[in-house]
């Protein structure tokens, strides 16, 4: 399961931006990820909760939010923004494929609310 190490990244990245005092005050962790990124919101939340309760009960009162993006090319041809479904990279307007990915690959930490 690489939620758990996802997780663990996520609140090493918040202890090297926050000094100690500030950590226990984060109210909520926003996350975006694409698509190909492979996560599955539900195991992230069962990942940050184990995480919190055995290894960093300073996020005990924070909260995970995540927002999937969905994958998003730019077709080379007719320069058409398509969004993707079921992993077709197709352009939705020429119907040429494309591997021009535009969006769907994120997986950052795109906010902290305290």
């Amino acid at each position: 399961m690489h939620e758990i190490s996802l997780v663990r990244n996520v609140f090493n990245t918040l202890h090297h931006e926050f000094d100690e005092e500030t950590i226990p005050k984060i109210k909520k962790i926003k996350i975006v990820a694409g698509v190909l990124s492979n996560i599955e919101p539900i195991l992230m939340q069962n990942a940050f909760e184990a995480v919190v309760a055995t290894d960093a009960p300073e996020f005990k009162d924070a909260i995970m939010d995540i927002q999937i993006l969905p994958v998003i090319i730019e077709c080379l041809h007719c320069q058409t923004k398509s969004e993707i479904k079921n992993y077709t990279f197709i352009c939705s307007s020429c119907q040429k494929p494309s591997n021009n990915i535009i969006q769907g690959n994120e997986l950052l930490i795109s906010g902290v609310e305290l």
